[in-house]
C-alpha cells in the first residue's frame, strides 16, 4: 500500500509540474464594452478595435488576454490599483489622467460629433449646443472638454451611450457628444436619430498603464508602433466598420 501510495504522489506532482508549464499568464485589460467599433459585444463577446491590439499585446507577450467590461470612470482606477494590467477604450490623455496612470503613444485619431434626433430643427452645428442639455458618457473627454470649455452647457452624464441615446428619444437630452465611429454605429442602430456635419473637437487615443510601470508601457509601444508602421490598426477598424 506504502508503494501505491507513494507512486500515485509521484504521478500528482508530475501532472502538477506539467499543468504549471503548459499554462501562459495572464494580460488584463480593462475597458467598456459599449463604445463600437473600439470595444464592444458579438454573440457574447467582447470584440473590437481596441480588443484586436490587446491581441497582439499578449502574443508579443506570450500571454492569454483577458478583456474585464466595467464603467469607462473605472478603468484608470482599476489599472493604477493593479486590478488590470492595462486600460483600452478610445481613451485621450488629459491632465487629469496623467496624474492617475501613464499612457502609451498615441494609435487613433477621433472626430468628437453631435448626435441629434431627425426631428431637431434648434441644433444644425455642433457648436449650436450651446445652452442644451447634452449627454456624454461619464469620465470621457466629451464630459471634460464640455465641462471646462462650454459653461452654458447643461451635462448630462451616463455610463453607456445606450443609456444615453434612449434619453435622446425621450426628449430628457438634446443631443450626445461623442466619438464619430462609435456614433455612426448609434445612429445606424437608432432609427429617427442623425449626426450633424462637422465635428466639436479633435481627440486622439492610447492606451494607459499602471503608474510608473515602464516595463508594460514599453512593451506595448512596441506593439503599437509596429501595428501603426504595419497599417494594421487602420486594417482593424476597417474590419469593425465595414458593413
Amino acid at each position: 500500500m506504502k508503494k501505491i501510495a507513494l507512486l500515485l504522489a509521484v504521478v500528482l506532482v508530475a501532472m502538477m509540474a506539467v499543468t504549471g508549464c503548459s499554462s501562459k499568464k495572464t494580460l488584463k485589460m480593462a475597458t467598456e464594452a459599449g463604445f463600437a467599433p473600439y470595444e464592444y459585444y458579438e454573440d457574447g463577446k467582447i470584440v473590437g478595435v481596441d480588443v484586436d491590439i490587446a491581441n497582439e499585446i499578449a502574443k508579443e507577450l506570450g500571454m492569454e488576454l483577458e478583456v474585464i467590461d466595467m464603467e469607462f470612470n473605472s478603468i484608470t482606477t482599476s489599472v493604477n490599483t493593479g486590478k488590470a494590467d492595462f486600460g483600452g477604450a478610445g481613451m485621450s490623455i488629459t491632465e487629469d489622467r496623467l496624474k492617475e496612470v501613464d499612457f502609451t503613444v498615441e494609435y487613433a485619431t477621433s472626430r468628437q460629433v453631435v448626435v441629434v434626433l431627425d426631428s431637431n430643427t434648434d441644433i444644425a452645428t455642433p457648436q449650436d449646443i450651446d445652452g442644451k442639455n447634452v449627454g456624454v458618457q461619464l469620465g470621457t473627454t466629451a464630459d471634460m472638454y464640455i465641462a471646462d470649455e462650454m459653461p452654458n452647457v447643461t451635462l448630462s452624464q451616463f455610463n453607456k451611450y445606450a443609456e444615453a441615446v434612449e434619453a435622446l428619444k425621450i426628449g430628457r437630452i438634446d443631443a450626445i457628444v461623442m466619438d464619430a465611429l462609435p456614433a455612426e454605429e448609434l445612429v445606424a442602430a437608432n432609427e429617427g436619430t442623425k449626426i450633424l456635419d462637422g465635428e466639436l473637437f479633435t481627440d486622439s487615443y492610447a492606451f494607459c498603464v499602471k503608474k510608473g510601470n515602464t516595463e508594460m508601457l514599453d512593451a506595448i509601444n512596441k506593439v503599437l508602433n509596429r501595428l501603426i508602421e504595419e497599417g494594421k490598426i487602420d486594417e482593424f477598424t476597417l474590419n469593425h466598420t465595414a458593413e
